[in-house]
């Protein structure tokens, strides 16, 4: 497994280790030993699935204390650009954001730690996502920011016209006038 830093501190890109043959391939997909010598000590409580079509935005969300969560994300098949804003008030980067593309054919996996806000546009029909949390979610606790907000400049990498929203997502703030718990 190789770990790398990302351009904001608390972000790590997780390169598994590929076995493959004429069969197919072999990896491993979580170990608690690797990733707590990676600096990511933290015990999961919880795994989270989705399904999206192509053009589907999810986020961008987190969750206040005591509820705040870190995310150990991936994608099984398809592909997602998946991004994430710092919203810690004292980070040099708050309000910046790392975005990453991640693939059944990458395997790459993203670790986002408490004190940020994640979401992920769907790049491909068919895209299976999903991710380890270290806490439990709790709907009194969310927070979110509007996704298309012009203040972070986000490029999700779909044309406007292609993006599948859930209400909820609509209507969310605007990172001006969002306040952080962190």
């Amino acid at each position: 497994m190789k770990v790398t830093k990302t351009n904001i501190e608390g972000l790590l890109i997780i390169e598994p280790r590929i076995f493959k043959d004429d069969r197919g391939y072999f990896y491993e997909s979580y170990s608690k030993a690797k990733l707590t010598e990676a600096g990511i000590a933290v015990d999961f409580v919880q795994d989270n699935q989705s399904f999206s079509h192509k053009g589907a935005v999810r986020g961008l969300h987190g969750q206040a204390d005591p509820f705040a969560q870190g995310k150990l994300v991936r994608v099984i098949t398809g592909r997602v650009l998946d991004i994430a804003v710092d919203i810690r008030k004292n980070s040099p980067t708050y309000g910046k954001h790392f975005s990453i593309e991640l693939s059944g054919d990458n395997n790459l996996q993203f670790w986002v730690p408490a004190g940020f806000l994640h979401g992920f546009a769907v790049l491909e029909n068919n895209t299976i996502f999903t991710y380890k949390v270290n806490n439990y979610y709790d709907k009194a606790s969310e927070i979110g920011v509007l996704w298309n907000d012009p203040a972070l400049g986000i490029d999700w990498g779909l044309p406007s016209s292609e993006i599948l929203l859930s209400p909820k997502d609509e209507v969310l703030p605007t990172f001006d006038s969002f306040i952080s718990p962190f």
